[in-house]
């Protein structure tokens, strides 16, 4: 069975790039992302933003639980 690369959600696709972004700005590195894009981007700066993106969406989760 092929894997397919377009989201579930359609609709969760625009939120999550606008939260890579404020990671991205939060941690310093949003003007060289808009500048030359994410694919000059380190593994480990990419790496950075996906672990803080993951972090925010667990804390939202379990807000919601409480």
């Amino acid at each position: 069975m092929a894997r397919s690369n377009k989201p579930v959600n359609p609709a969760s696709e625009n939120a999550l790039d606008r939260m890579k972004f404020e990671v991205a700005s939060e941690l310093g590195i949003a003007e060289q992302v808009r500048s030359t894009g994410w694919s000059t981007m380190t593994s480990a700066d990419c790496g950075r933003v996906g672990g803080q993106m993951v972090r925010r969406m667990i804390e939202q989760y379990e807000s919601t639980l409480k």
